[in-house]
């Protein structure tokens, strides 16, 4: 060997064992199942850009779990308090099972809150058509 390759610092086995590190004509092997070695991506875009939007389709699918996943649980509760309670409401009563009352009690709530949130659209709807209304006219 000469003086030369001995003390050269990127010479195959410099430093090291031969054969312990992947000479520069040969691809290091990669670290993972498909580690890729460059960017396959488009000029000009950026990695933002090329990641997926949410869609419709999936907001509808997360609901769908998410709904799900509650149903079960209302399920569970009503199953838990099979209790029988009297049920007194404007002068009627009546026996249901605790988690049948409890959950007409939600329903009822939710159909409030609805009635309240259609209002308000219905309100806003009447505004912008007003407002559109008047800056059409000269």
């Amino acid at each position: 060997m000469s003086k030369d390759n001995d003390t050269r610092a990127d010479a195959p086995g410099a430093g090291a064992d031969k054969g312990t590190e992947p000479r520069a004509t040969e691809p290091a092997a990669p670290t993972g199942p498909t580690a890729p070695t460059e960017k396959t991506e488009r000029p000009g875009r950026s990695e933002d850009a090329a990641k997926l939007k949410p869609t419709r389709i999936s907001g509808a699918w997360v609901a769908v779990i998410v709904a799900v996943i509650v149903l079960v649980f209302l399920l569970i509760f009503i199953l838990q308090n099979s209790a029988s309670v009297t049920v007194h409401y404007f002068g009627a009563s009546g026996t249901l099972p605790l988690g049948i009352a409890l959950l007409f009690a939600s329903v009822g709530g939710a159909l409030l809150v609805a009635l309240i949130g259609v209002a308000r659209v219905f309100q806003l709807r009447r505004f912008a058509r007003r407002a559109g209304r008047h800056s059409e006219t000269p």
